[in-house]
Formats: C-alpha cells, sequence, structure tokens
C-alpha cells in the first residue's frame, strides 16, 4: 500500500495542475470574448466567472484582478496574430529585403484568411484601437513598437535609407495600415462591402502579390520624389 503513494501523489498533482490550467485558459478565452463584445469597462469579473464556471476568486488567483486579465488577454491575442519569433526569424533570414516584406505580410494575410478571423482576438485588438483604454501604452511597449522596429528595419533596407529617416517610418505605416484594417474590420461587413476582395486561404496569394505591387511601387515612387527633392 504504502509503495504506491508516491505514484497516486503524482497522479494527483499532475491532475490539479492540467485543472488549474484549464481553468486560467477558460477565464482568458471567456474574457477575451467579453472585452471583445464589451470593452473592458463594461465588463466584469463576476459576469466571466459566471460565464467560464470559475470561482468569483479566480481572476485574482490566476491574473491579479482584472487588469492584469485584460493585459494578458492584449498580449495574448496580439501573440497569436504575429509572435516576436516569426518575425525575428524573419529579420534574420538571409533573404533580399523584399523577400522579407513579402514574408510579413504573407503572414498577416494568412492570419485574415483564417475561418477563425472574426474571433475575440482580432476584435479586442480592434476594439482597443479604435477605442484606447489606459494600458494601451503597456500593451504598445510589450508588443507593438519591438514589431514595429523591426519592420522599420526592413523597410530601411529595401529603400535603402537610415531607419530614423521619415521616409522610413511612413514607409513601415503605410505598410501595416491596410493590414490592420483587414484584420480589426468584421469580416461580414467586409463581406458585403467588397464582396469579390476574397477571403479564403485559395486567395493568399493574389492578395500578398498585389499588396506588394501596390507597397513595392509606392515606396519606389515616394522615394524618388525624396531624392528629386533633396537634390
Amino acid at each position: 500500500m504504502n509503495n504506491q503513494t508516491p505514484h497516486r501523489n503524482s497522479a494527483s498533482q499532475r491532475k490539479t495542475h492540467e485543472d488549474h490550467h484549464d481553468t486560467r485558459s477558460q477565464i482568458l478565452r471567456v474574457g477575451g470574448q467579453l472585452f471583445a463584445e464589451k470593452g473592458f469597462d463594461r465588463t466584469t469579473g463576476k459576469e466571466i466567472c459566471a460565464r467560464a464556471g470559475a470561482n468569483t476568486a479566480a481572476i485574482n488567483y490566476y491574473f491579479g484582478g482584472m487588469e492584469g486579465l485584460y493585459t494578458t488577454v492584449l498580449l495574448e491575442a496580439h501573440r497569436q496574430l504575429f509572435t516576436m519569433e516569426t518575425l525575428s526569424a524573419i529579420v534574420a533570414a538571409e533573404v533580399t529585403a523584399q523577400a522579407k516584406l513579402e514574408a510579413v505580410i504573407l503572414q498577416l494575410v494568412d492570419a485574415f484568411t483564417e475561418p477563425s478571423a472574426s474571433s475575440w482576438m482580432l476584435r479586442v485588438i480592434g476594439r482597443e484601437i479604435v477605442a484606447p483604454s489606459p494600458f494601451l501604452s503597456f500593451f504598445s511597449e510589450q508588443e507593438v513598437m519591438p514589431k514595429c522596429v523591426m519592420l522599420k528595419g526592413i523597410v530601411a533596407e529595401l529603400v535603402g535609407l537610415p531607419e530614423e529617416h521619415p521616409v522610413v517610418t511612413r514607409g513601415a505605416f503605410f505598410v501595416i495600415a491596410p493590414c490592420i484594417m483587414m484584420l480589426i474590420n468584421d469580416r461580414e461587413t467586409l463581406k458585403l462591402l467588397y464582396p469579390n476582395f476574397g477571403f479564403e486561404k485559395s486567395d493568399n496569394a493574389d492578395i500578398v502579390r498585389q499588396m506588394m505591387q501596390f507597397v513595392l511601387g509606392g515606396l519606389a515612387a515616394v522615394v524618388a520624389a525624396e531624392v528629386k527633392l533633396e537634390s
């Protein structure tokens, strides 16, 4: 009997760990859904726990409070869209700047054509962009700014200008802005407004190709005009 006790204790500990992980994940998912629907200010911890089937103290236990849950939701949503590891790998690849930029756009277009593209992750980011909460600065510092710096590096390499040049900063913004608009807008609304745009995985190659043509043509025109002004 005594020989079985350690095994039983180990199994019990694993079960407890799995239960904790499941509860935390459920609260994170339900919290994300409600934040996407109602915003941070109009969502209550009681409502989240009730829908998640969790104890009302669970948010404090796992996240340290509603603020901690909301920032975790924002970070998780952004990481699901584009992780730092993925972007770092693209930047470090021994390929041309054009190939790097195409890889970035492909990653974002691929997220756009996912069947779950209208999920809470994209909607909560969209809500935060349109109606910023007090946690936007933290979210930006942790996830957005480092990725913007890497994107600027790609654009700088592509146009042959220093990263601090205004053309590079604006160019990076012009690259990412259409992608953000695709991702944060409601999928069904986009289908009504632009029915022939292409919303399936089979459309990815055409979308990426045309976005690259648009971006490269625009950047080339801007750089040429800048050189002419400075000469």
